[in-house]
């Protein structure tokens, strides 16, 4: 396994840690200004939208996720990951939990000073 795709398994587990964790700010250190999500369901977002969505799913529910790397690929400066994801999100206020699994696909861009960024993001999650 050579050091670019290393880095990016690493940033993998530090994205679903600090999704576990409900920390949002090591989430928009490892994303540029341009970053695109996709979400069945919703209108497609940047990083400011994520910024929304993930401070609103935290306030109202605990969310727990598994995410399993499935391939990297890295060609040059741009590389994907594919993951099979699981999702648990109990509501704060009570209520029956929400179990969603499913694929993710990310697209990671190089930068100039080496640091590899998540530039996209497919989430196909559906109810487990």
């Amino acid at each position: 396994m050579g050091a670019d795709e290393r880095a990016i398994r690493e940033l993998h587990s530090t994205w679903i840690d600090a999704v576990n964790a409900g920390d949002l700010v090591p989430l928009l250190t490892m994303m540029p200004d341009d970053a695109v999500f996709l979400i069945p369901g919703r209108a497609t977002f940047g990083r400011d939208g994520f910024s929304d969505v993930f401070s609103a799913a935290h306030k109202q529910a605990r969310i727990s996720c598994r995410s399993e790397l499935e391939e990297v690929v890295v060609v040059g400066e741009v590389a994907y990951t594919r993951a099979r994801d699981s999702l648990s999100v109990i509501p704060i206020s009570g209520g029956e939990a929400k179990q969603l699994a499913g694929h993710r696909i990310t697209v990671w861009r190089k930068q100039p000073d080496g640091r590899w960024l998540l530039a996209r993001d497919a989430a196909l999650l559906s109810p487990a």
